[in-house]
């Protein structure tokens, strides 16, 4: 699934005429359960004992193998491929992140532990609701998450409340997670699909490399010190304003504001219609 999800998101992300991608689950009451016990019961074996810290070196070296696809390749024969392939599975996140395709998680179902973090990593979480959960349950075999749970999670719904599930394992039901805010809407578990469908058509009408800067403006420099990340921001603001699309727009509502004496953004009709077409005037998006 990890390459599967993989090749999926590099094509949306390079793909200009890819402005979403929506995921959900095959089984009747599942989005995405979680990771194959024994795949990782069997990443676990073969080598000795380690601490943390001997842990971090290995996580970084395995992201380093992962670049060099020759290197990747021998590697992969060995004991380390679980670790390459969950290292896979955090870059594919990441990248979701920093895309301009919007992400939408149609959570038809309950999702546990890499179920959950594949939602997390997700722009918009959309859920059925009835007897669903959605949580990190690791504790609960001795393990902890490991596909970004720990990091996503509390800046959704914060460090405390983050705690308190993880360390419990106890996963939300969706009255819970709206209201924690882990997740975005709760509806009728047959109008999941139609309505992320039908958010990830709305956002995605607006221009696919702006939507790009906002997210890793929001999803990295957010985590910044202020002066670091009011920086990363200006520089992502810098390239979309001098970008062919952004100075067209502007000069185009710049001449209407001249030609109409009004502001059009303050204008009530005006905006409802540029919200509705993802643009304020007729400048083709990038």
């Amino acid at each position: 699934m990890s390459k599967h999800l993989k090749e999926l998101v590099d094509r949306a992300d390079r793909d200009p005429d890819i402005h979403a991608v929506v995921f959900t689950g095959t089984h009747p009451d599942r989005f995405l359960s979680h990771s194959d016990a024994r795949w990782l019961q069997e990443g676990g074996t073969g080598f000795p004992p380690i601490n943390t810290r001997t842990a971090k070196l290995v996580a970084r070296m395995g992201r380093l193998i992962n670049r060099v696809p020759v290197v990747r390749t021998l590697a992969g024969m060995t004991r380390l491929k679980s670790l390459l392939q969950l290292d896979s599975f955090h870059a594919t996140f990441l990248k979701m992140n920093a895309s301009g395709t919007i992400f939408v998680a149609a959570l038809n179902g309950s999702a546990l532990a890499v179920g959950a973090e594949l939602a997390f990593a997700c722009d918009l979480r959309i859920m059925a609701d009835g007897e669903h959960v959605i949580g990190l349950t690791e504790v609960l075999l001795g393990l902890t998450p490991g596909g970004g749970g720990t990091q996503r999670l509390p800046r959704l719904i914060g460090t405390q409340q983050t705690l308190l599930a993880v360390l419990e394992g106890r996963p939300f039901t969706p009255a819970e997670a709206l209201s924690l805010g882990a997740v975005d809407e709760v509806v009728p578990q047959d109008k999941v699909l139609a309505r992320s469908i039908e958010r990830a058509e709305y956002l995605s009408l607006r221009s696919k490399k702006s939507l790009g800067a906002i997210k890793r403006s929001i999803y990295f420099g957010s985590s910044l010190s202020l002066e670091d990340g009011l920086q990363f921001e200006h520089a992502e603001f810098l390239v979309r304003d001098q970008s062919k699309e952004g100075q067209g727009r502007l000069l185009e509502y710049i001449a209407t504001t001249d030609a109409t004496g009004e502001l059009p953004l303050l204008n009530r009709e005006t905006y409802a219609r540029a919200l509705a077409a993802g643009r304020i005037g007729g400048s083709p998006s990038e």
